[in-house]
């Protein structure tokens, strides 16, 4: 894996959208997910986000953990997983995709390892390679950050830097 691309409501979020009075969208994200992404690109695998609908919160979140991928607003999610396979360079199986509703389905097709969450859509669980444990938006992304690391042999390095 070169690329871990994330959809975002349902998957780095808990799945709800919360609006202020004066209409501002609230976000709330898992420290832990954070730090898993934090490592990945530590290790020199790149994170991405891939959303169909455009969030401030999201923006900031996105800048605040260094990821420079950050596609939102578009339903086309496929259409747009090309684009960025061509533009990086990327096979199809050098990414990790977690998406957990309808319009994932492309792209957790192609990819070299499809991954959703335990409350995705029913469908879209025939399309995983792997669901996980955790909940989106509550250590999902942790849960695949760590699998990656551990499954490419780079758990141990990080390990003896950060835990011991």
């Amino acid at each position: 894996m070169r690329l871990l691309l994330l959809d975002v409501d349902g998957i780095l979020t808990e799945g709800y959208i919360v609006v202020d009075a004066e209409g501002r969208e609230i976000k709330s994200f898992f420290v832990q997910d954070g730090m898993g992404i934090k490592l990945l690109q530590k290790a020199g695998i790149e994170v991405g986000l891939l959303s169909s609908r455009s969030s401030p919160p999201v923006t900031f979140r996105a800048k605040e953990l260094g990821i420079d991928i950050v596609i939102q607003g578009e339903l086309e999610k496929y259409r747009l997983y090309q684009e960025l396979l061509s533009e990086k360079a990327l096979r199809d199986e050098e990414v990790a995709y977690m998406g957990d509703d309808w319009v994932d389905i492309p792209v957790l097709k192609r990819v070299g390892l499809a991954v959703t969450v335990p409350e995705a859509w029913p469908p879209v669980k025939d399309y995983a390679h792997y669901v996980t444990r955790r909940p989106g938006g509550r250590g999902a992304v942790r849960e695949v950050c760590d699998l990656i690391l551990k499954a490419q042999g780079k758990w141990e390095a990080l390990w003896q830097e950060f835990g011991s």
